[in-house]
């Protein structure tokens, strides 16, 4: 599924077409996403001018007059800018349609993504009021991530992948960022001092930001709002290469299984 760096291209892509813009109408030909996209909308937004496109974990947050969309892409979704008259596919479920000529539209196969409205500060919202710190602002860093390890005998790969402690760390930059700090993913996360916290944290950083700068990974379905995949995938360290040799020891890389998730480590060079 999209994770942090897929979701942050996507805001990348859309923002210089959103911004400033007004939202001509809305076309929602499926409601029934994860949550149902609010029939009132296609009321609500005609005539509203975009402000701003913001990221908050996997959630995009379209600032308009009154409020607020929040978008997420789900399982398999994606966002394309696109000509107003481009005929919608099988699974192109909403459109909001600019003056500038052009459309954003969600195709989403799997339908659990979601398309929201509210009035109301969005940070304050049920589904994002108890997400933790954004990996890559300032306010992320070896402190946060000792303080709420203490006394956790959770895995470290499970603690860094729970979006109350920090956003946005899916499975596959999880196996990345736990390679790049010499951390083995089944290590309890109360047992790592904060030294070893401050790698991994500047690690997480480290591999979300190298993912962004590569379009972030396209495994599936993800596609990036002019239609293109993702390359981080051909720089996995781990990420699935069971059996392979290690880049830097040649250590044939190890699969397990956690929180029924696939898990791949260097049993060299992680300790």
């Amino acid at each position: 599924m999209p994770e942090l760096p897929e979701v942050e291209t996507t805001r990348c892509g859309i923002a210089p077409y959103l911004i400033g813009r007004t939202i001509s109408s809305v076309d929602i030909r499926q409601h029934a996403l994860r949550w149902p996209i609010p029939k009132t909308l296609a009321k609500i937004l005609p005539g509203q001018k975009i402000h701003a496109v913001a990221r908050r974990a996997k959630y995009l947050l379209i600032t308009c007059d009154t409020g607020w969309l929040i978008l997420h892409l789900g399982m398999s979704g994606s966002l394309r800018i696109l000509p107003e008259n481009t005929k919608p596919e099988k699974h192109d479920h909403f459109d909001l349609i600019l003056d500038s000529g052009e459309l954003l539209r969600l195709r989403d196969p799997r339908r659990f993504g979601a398309v929201l409205w509210t009035k109301t500060d969005p940070e304050r919202h049920p589904l994002l009021e108890k997400l933790g710190v954004e990996p890559l602002s300032a306010d992320f860093t070896e402190k946060i991530l000792y303080a709420r390890s203490r006394g956790r005998n959770t895995a470290i790969k499970l603690f860094i992948m729970d979006s109350k402690i920090v956003v946005g760390v899916g499975n596959i930059y999880a196996n990345e960022a736990l390679f790049r700090a010499g951390i083995r993913p089944q290590t309890a996360a109360g047992r790592i001092s904060q030294q070893r916290y401050g790698r991994l944290a500047e690690s997480i950083k480290e591999t979300l930001q190298d993912a962004i700068a590569a379009g972030g990974s396209s495994l599936r379905d993800f596609v990036n709002s002019a239609g293109n995949p993702g390359y981080f995938q051909q720089q996995y360290f781990v990420y699935g290469r069971t059996n392979e040799p290690c880049h830097r020891c040649q250590t044939p890389i190890r699969l397990i299984r956690q929180g029924q998730r696939s898990t791949f480590f260097c049993p060299s060079c992680q300790k």
